[in-house]
């Protein structure tokens, strides 16, 4: 097993993952940090369960030859299906980001009327749904695709009449519903938040999957006794399987600074 002072791996399929990777390093400034975007295989909404699950263990083993100490699955498809099998084989914790979300969100309807908002391939896979009503049989759920917020989120186009057109479109329907809790069932939609939040109004709070995974990993750490100490000198790296420069130059959308570093893994 690794020490205390080991890193926290985060993987996801690319760059929104890294909504993740900043919401834990502000909650765990101690933290040492290692990203991996498996950026050859993007996106995994289109692959089939099995082949997502092949591609996280392969990213799952990249990052358990770093020592890593806790691994999070920062990516909406491969926390739906692939947790289970992460768990099975790794040694390590593993943490998703569709639990932690849902579970705030039960805590803090008042009507148990929750929206949630995803990509074309998560809203179908009804993870959050089947979390939330796990959680909550009496829940009542509206779930709605935004695909169009992905591009948005990447190419920095996060405020204006544009997406902010956009988001009528998905949303109005969702805002009618009556829901006071909304997730944001996608890494890439905490970028758009003061749009999404400006269209649903200050009733309906928007639960951040980031945020609240980020609560989860240090509960988890604290837990079993392994976080950093307070005196830790973090490191952040950032690895990818295709296209370093890319992601770079989206990546620091993300993260509000450049990065200066990204180095390329083949598996």
């Amino acid at each position: 097993m690794p020490d205390a002072e080991a890193a926290i791996g985060i993987f996801d399929s690319g760059v929104g993952g890294l909504t993740v990777f900043r919401a834990i390093k502000r909650r765990l400034p101690a933290e040492s940090l290692i990203y991996l975007g498996d950026t050859a295989r993007v996106p995994y909404g289109s692959k089939s369960g099995a082949a997502v699950t092949r591609y996280a263990l392969a990213c799952a083993e990249v990052l358990l030859k770093q020592d890593v100490k806790l691994l999070v699955v920062a990516c909406n498809t491969a926390s739906a299906h692939a947790l289970d099998a992460l768990r099975d084989e790794l040694d390590v914790p593993v943490l998703g980001v569709i639990e932690p979300g849902a579970r705030v969100a039960v805590e803090r309807t008042r009507v148990e009327t929750v929206g949630v908002i995803g990509t074309v391939s998560t809203i179908r896979s009804a993870a959050y749904q089947d979390a939330l009503t796990a959680l909550a049989p009496t829940l009542r759920v509206h779930a709605k695709a935004c695909p169009l917020f992905v591009p948005l989120a990447e190419e920095g186009w996060t405020e204006g009449c544009i997406p902010e057109a956009i988001a009528h479109a998905y949303l109005d329907e969702l805002k009618e519903s009556g829901v006071d809790a909304l997730v944001l069932g996608c890494t890439h939609y905490p970028l758009l938040k003061p749009v999404i939040g400006n269209v649903m109004g200050p009733e309906v709070e928007l639960i951040d999957s980031a945020e609240t995974t980020a609560s989860v990993v240090e509960a988890t750490l604290e837990g079993i006794g392994f976080s950093a100490p307070s005196g830790n000198i973090p490191s952040f790296r950032y690895k990818v399987t295709d296209s370093p420069e890319a992601f770079a130059e989206v990546g620091a959308r993300f993260l509000g600074h450049p990065i200066d570093d990204v180095e390329w893994v083949d598996f």
